[in-house]
């Protein structure tokens, strides 16, 4: 219940202000009804004489003093007569000057008559979040990323990006604070600029001029050309400056691009622009250690260069018993030659002898030269182009492709176990845990159409006592030519001809010791029906070269690799190359992964050994040649054009044909399971093939 006295309080802080205003009224008034000035002696003497009211000395009145009780109780004398006193003020203040006290009261119809409509306000604009000093630029970043965006953000998904993240800050710049860059901008300025540590191109992401932009036009374009090139830059780094697709149709990693959201969520959050942008990048330890190599690569050689000098050829012809003794050639620029070759003995001697021969010869074998021994004078050339700008080059175009490898590459509930085959180098490791478990050599395909492709899948299951189901394009490019030749030459191998209803030809060796595939093959199901499996043939894993396959993958320890792989993904069946050896025999056995395992399939002319060593493996599918030719003969987005690939065909070629002669050891209805499904098994259960006849021996 209100306090009486405060109340009253209130009551008489009202009443006072009103006479106050009343009589200051009254008295200005009636001080103005002269129109001459009251400036007589008899006048001033008057106005001295006439009291005028002090102010007085209590707060104007406030809402509460003419706020009515609204709770519903049961009144009291108290609290009426508070309610009576707290309305008086407010019908009097509101009343017109000549109405008197005894005038009668207003008639209650007339008391709630509806006062007259106000003229309708301008509505309120909400405040804006953007500073005083920033919103000229961000009118001009509204109205161009209305109208112009197009000419800074092309590509599908970014205009969407920026123009959804840039209206939630109301257009506010991102890189700038009332003109001056802010720090994230300078983060992902100095990350851009440094893009060629990252074996990028710094061109492909230009840094608009901050400084010269005065004006809030100039202001906002070099707002979104930053922010499109810090988008470039994240893509790029992360997917790679060019498409797999566009180096071979061998080729078929899946697909990871950036999100140009996110890119633009992580980079502006972040506390250090530059190492989220950094971010982007491979994340494999193979990738770093190749990035400080380039930076050792590119720190060589700040002192001057030696050049060799052109001249006549100089070779050297080694002593061949009395008839033919050895000669050795004298040259002033043998010397200059040995330093270039890091011949440290003899550094000054002229003759060109046969270490120095030896020493031209390793370059130009280095260089895809024919290493002849003999200083010629494209040896010249490319002996005076320093080494270490291929070094580079190789190193870079190696850094690209693990922007193609996924980012994980391992399965996280095993360790992060994978596979990792690297066809220059002829060999396959076990990864786990970060570190090599396991590693073999391989053989793998011929250069050209026989070429081992690049690709990242998992491996599921293992057999044991495999059949080889020939693959069709050795069928039609090399078994059929040799039946015309010899029809009897498939029973002779050991292998079972078949021909199915529509024509179509399967061919098959039953698993055995002289299977071709051997004792084991690693399935991993891809589209290129590629596998890796034992050989029969154990010597060319002696070679220092061994790209001899038809595109699959030979291993030369296969029951060890089985163990391996079987002790990460069912460690408590506890295999050994023993207990592998013990299943060979004459009837396939499948041993399924309960947790399949990544296989890589790379393609790694440039690597760090584990002594820390950069090396270099020959170029044998011309892989960086391709990449180094895109790289140098287009510019920025040109590179990320996607080529379309097809499928690889394995349908019977046209003309291809049999004797009539040729034996089949059966026919089959329909046209048979496909050879993916005979490879890896069905990927569905297929339909039950209807015999449409019995089998012969010989078709008529």
């Amino acid at each position: 219940m209100r306090d009486y006295r405060n109340g009253r309080a209130g009551f008489d802080r009202v009443l006072m202000a009103v006479a106050a205003t009343f009589l200051t009224v009254s008295g200005t008034a009636a001080f103005a009804q002269s129109d001459a000035p009251r400036t007589t002696p008899a006048d001033l003497a008057i106005d001295a004489a006439i009291p005028f009211p002090e102010p007085a000395n209590v707060p104007p009145p406030t809402a509460s003093d003419f706020k009515m009780e609204t709770t519903a109780t049961i009144p009291d004398p108290a609290t009426t007569t508070e309610k009576a006193l707290e309305t008086k003020p407010a019908e009097t203040a509101a009343a017109p000057a000549d109405v008197r006290k005894d005038d009668t009261a207003t008639p209650p119809a007339a008391a709630t008559a509806t006062p007259a409509a106000e003229p309708a306000k301008e509505p309120v604009k909400a405040a804006s979040n953007v500073a005083p000093a920033d919103q000229p630029v961000a009118d001009k970043l509204k109205e161009m990323l209305g109208a112009k965006s197009s000419k800074y953000f092309d590509r599908k998904g970014e205009r969407a990006a920026v123009e959804k993240f840039y209206t939630a800050r109301e257009y506010a710049p991102l890189w700038t604070q009332a003109g001056a860059l802010t720090a994230s901008a300078n983060g992902v300025i100095a990350r851009l600029k440094d893009a060629a540590a990252e074996g990028l191109n710094a061109a492909d992401y230009p840094v608009p001029d901050f400084t010269a932009a005065t004006s809030p036009d100039a202001l906002a374009d070099a707002e979104l050309k930053l922010t499109a090139s810090m988008l470039d830059y994240a893509r790029q780094a992360q997917s790679g400056r060019m498409h797999w697709s566009q180096v071979s149709a061998d080729i078929l990693y899946p697909d990871h691009p950036t999100d140009p959201a996110e890119v633009l969520a992580n980079v502006t959050t972040a506390k250090d622009s530059s190492a989220a942008l950094e971010g982007y990048n491979p994340p494999q330890r193979l990738y770093r250690e190749l990035k400080k190599k380039l930076a050792e690569l590119r720190g060589q050689g700040e002192g001057p260069v030696v050049q060799i000098a052109d001249g006549p050829a100089l070779k050297y012809t080694p002593a061949r018993g009395k008839k033919q003794p050895e000669i050795v050639v004298e040259d002033p620029r043998v010397p200059q030659l040995r330093a270039k070759l890091g011949i440290t003995e003899n550094a000054d001697d002229t003759h060109y002898d046969a270490k120095v021969a030896e020493a031209v010869r390793k370059f130009q074998d280095g260089a895809d030269l024919k290493a002849t021994g003999v200083l010629d004078d494209r040896t010249v050339k490319a002996i005076n182009s320093p080494k270490r700008d291929r070094a580079i080059d190789t190193v870079i175009v190696n850094m690209e492709r693990w922007r193609w490898l996924p980012r994980q590459l391992g399965a996280p509930s095993l360790g992060n176990a994978y596979v990792i085959l690297n066809i220059p180098d002829y060999t396959l490791k076990v990864m786990q845990n970060g570190g090599q478990v396991w590693t073999t050599r391989v053989v793998t395909g011929k250069p050209g159409t026989h070429a081992t492709p690049l690709l990242t899948e998992t491996m599921k299951f293992i057999t044991v006592n495999p059949t080889w189901n020939v693959p069709p394009s050795i069928i039609y490019n090399e078994y059929l030519p040799a039946l015309q030749q010899d029809p009897t030459v498939l029973s002779r191998m050991g292998l079972k001809l078949e021909r199915a209803r529509d024509g179509s030809i399967h061919i098959s060796q039953p698993p055995g010791e002289a299977n071709a595939l051997g004792r084991i093959r690693f399935n991993f199901p891809n589209k290129f029906l590629v596998y890796q499996h034992d050989t029969p043939d154990k010597h060319l894993f002696a070679k220092e070269e061994r790209a001899f396959s038809h595109g699959c993958m030979r291993v030369q320890n296969p029951d060890q690799y089985a163990a391996t792989l079987l002790n990460i993904t069912l460690p408590n069946d506890r295999y050994t190359p023993e207990k592998i050896r013990g299943m060979y025999g004459h009837s396939e056995i499948d041993i399924k992964f309960p947790t399949p395992i990544p296989v890589n399939i790379t393609y790694q002319t440039a690597f760090v050994d584990d002594a820390g060593k950069l090396q270099l493996r020959k170029d044998v599918y011309g892989r960086d040649a391709t990449m180094l030719s895109i790289l140098r003969g287009s510019k920025g987005r040109d590179l990320e054009n996607v080529v379309a690939r097809s499928q690889p065909s394995y349908s019977r070629p046209a003309g291809s044909s049999l004797p009539s002669n040729v034996a089949f050891n059966s026919d089959y209805g329909s046209s048979g399971p496909s050879f993916f499904d005979r490879l890896f098994g069905p990927r569905t259960p297929p339909p039950p093939v209807r015999v449409q006849r019995p089998r012969r021996a010989v078709p008529r």
